[in-house]
């Protein structure tokens, strides 16, 4: 599923806005501009498979009941930032909706084996002419 296509419904979502950390200034000390997004997961409606790979995409931002917390503090305005969060959020589960493709066990013929020996003759008869001349 591309970023494009996922649709949040808005009651699925709270925000909170906190005093931000690092380098600003008076500005950070004053102004509560990191983005804490709060999801219901369960309120996505996202098919099974997809709710077990968001859990592993997320990580640590899921919680054991469910709610996924995203929070965004890399710009100085709160606009920014919880344009950030969302963005990450649709990105998160866009890649919740991947399928990996079943891993299709395959064996090397007879023709592809026989080949490597040869080569690997070829490589040993070339090792040992380095050796020693014995005269």
């Amino acid at each position: 599923m591309k970023p494009e296509e996922v649709q949040i419904p808005e009651d699925a979502l709270s925000e909170r806005f906190l005093a931000a950390t690092g380098p600003g200034g008076q500005n950070v000390n004053k102004v509560a501009t990191a983005c804490q997004l709060r999801v219901d997961v369960f309120k996505l409606g996202l098919p099974p498979h997809a709710y077990e790979r968001l859990k592993v995409v997320a990580g640590s931002r899921m919680t054991s009941g469910g709610e996924l917390v995203i929070t965004a503090r890399n710009y100085r305005t709160q606009e920014a930032n919880r344009e950030d969060a969302r963005r990450r959020l649709v990105e998160m589960i866009a890649d919740a909706h991947f399928v990996q493709r079943k891993r299709k066990a395959t064996r090397p013929s007879r023709a592809a084996k026989a080949k490597r020996v040869d080569q690997k003759k070829q490589r040993s008869e070339v090792k040992r002419g380095r050796g020693k001349v014995d005269f």
